[in-house]
């Protein structure tokens, strides 16, 4: 904890406390809490409110890059945070919007926690209270709103008239919370879509998720915005191509990567025009560019750990943690390798809650070895020998190690320094990457 993240993060702990930890579905506690705080979701900038199993994040990254690169003022909600819990709440300013200063957000949460009068609360509504708290009370032009777990039952599921809904792809994850089929998922997701408010659906693997939402949206008589109907992209000459009724957008690619990335990008195109904002060649073109989500694809140059690894070893990191994600992430290390041919090499933490061996699947012919190694930042973390287990029944070569660092000291110390080096894949967990990036000094800004 630096000194810059202090009050915070003491007046979150001292919550934590008192209150029990993680999701419990409803909107009855948030809703009183909120209407002690003088309800205010209801004076709110324009919301773009994002659920999905898969791209919540990226698409909130892409919509905020679209309008600040067309001179927009933005706020941004996403969870969870990697490194420290500011990272949830983005204050839009002039030039760029900047992460929550501390004693702004630790004033907030003692505020939210105030009202709520010691009742019985999760600490992600008292959080999600403190977001509308904190965006009512700074204007912007929009706000971008990502669900935390589902969409019905979300607590940032209050806002009653959302510029744009945006359902992103959807699979299987959180099972025990909303369902065991896609379809049953999709309800869930679902239960962002307002009456007549406009609905853009990203691409979606199951034809099942799909039709929920596009029933959902058009019983209740919203403006519809389907991927693959009314939007796509696609790359073309090492361009992104974005065609829409209103023609085409040849951009640059994404700085995110992996090709995934541009349903994503496109999805928050048309996310951003359906929710009333023009957005124009050059500021597409400039968002495209500078995009940025942390812990998503994202190499490692430089750092503490960076230089354990064997010399001229490509480092990459990825927060996805289910069959899904780890479908992208690999799609993603295989137009890498066609770049660039390098040995891939894992380093891999997981929770207990999530299909590892299915994860691991997605990897088996292309990862020469996994390292597994506990997730420290969750009581719900894999045990690093169980983990191994897993990924050797997905068909691949694994063992147990301590930790990150003793992965990468084992990897160079026995590396053949005459073959090519190898490509490094550190992921399976949001935890195990917030604390790769906390232990490497390159938290997210």
């Amino acid at each position: 904890m630096t000194s810059s993240t202090q009050a915070a993060q003491a007046a979150i702990e001292r919550l934590m406390s008192l209150h029990p930890k993680g999701y419990d579905l409803s909107l009855e506690r948030v809703t009183r809490l909120l209407e002690r705080l003088g309800n205010p979701q209801d004076h709110m900038p324009p919301v773009i409110h994002i659920a999905g199993t898969n791209g919540k994040g990226s698409a909130a990254a892409f919509c905020r890059a679209l309008l600040e690169a067309s001179g927009r003022i933005c706020h941004v909600h996403t969870s969870p945070h990697l490194v420290n819990w500011h990272e949830r709440f983005r204050l839009g300013a002039e030039g760029g919007g900047r992460l929550v200063e501390d004693a702004v957000l630790a004033e907030a949460v003692e505020r939210v926690a105030g009202a709520n009068r010691g009742q019985t609360i999760t600490v992600f509504e008292i959080l999600t209270a403190a977001m509308f708290v904190l965006f009512s009370q700074h204007p912007a032009d929009a706000a971008i709103v990502e669900v935390g777990l589902g969409g019905r039952f979300d607590a940032t599921n209050v806002v009653a008239r959302p510029a744009a809904s945006v359902v992103m792809p959807i699979s299987l994850d959180h099972e025990a919370w909303l369902g065991d089929r896609v379809e049953l998922i999709a309800a869930e997701k679902a239960g962002i879509i307002k009456p007549g408010c406009p609905v853009v659906v990203g691409a979606q693997e199951h034809d099942a998720a799909r039709d929920v939402l596009v029933d959902t949206a058009e019983r209740l008589g919203c403006p519809l915005f389907v991927y693959g109907q009314d939007f796509l992209a696609f790359e073309e000459n090492g361009r992104l191509v974005y065609q829409d009724e209103g023609g085409l957008l040849d951009l640059t690619l994404p700085r995110l990567r992996g090709r995934h990335q541009h349903a994503n990008a496109a999805a928050a195109i048309a996310a951003v025009r359906a929710a009333g904002f023009e957005i124009g060649h050059r500021a597409a073109d400039r968002a495209m560019a500078r995009v940025d989500w942390p812990g998503r694809m994202q190499k490692l140059a430089e750092g503490r750990l960076v230089e354990l690894a064997p010399k001229g070893a490509e480092i990459w990191i990825d927060g996805g943690h289910n069959p899904g994600a780890g479908a992208v992430v690999a799609e993603a290390l295989a137009n890498e390798e066609d770049r660039r041919p390098l040995p891939l090499v894992m380093i891999a933490g997981m929770i207990g809650t999530k299909d590892q061996t299915g994860y691991f699947r997605n990897f088996t012919g292309m990862a020469r070895h996994v390292f597994t190694v506990p997730v420290n930042d969750s009581d719900a973390g894999v045990p690093n020998d169980e983990l191994a287990a897993r990924a050797q029944a997905a068909g691949l070569s694994a063992e147990p190690v301590a930790s990150v660092e003793n992965a990468l000291m084992v990897l160079r110390d026995g590396w053949d320094r005459q073959s090519e080096p190898p490509r490094i894949l550190i992921g399976g967990s949001l935890y195990l990457v917030g604390e790769v990036l906390r232990r490497n000094g390159t938290p997210p800004q």
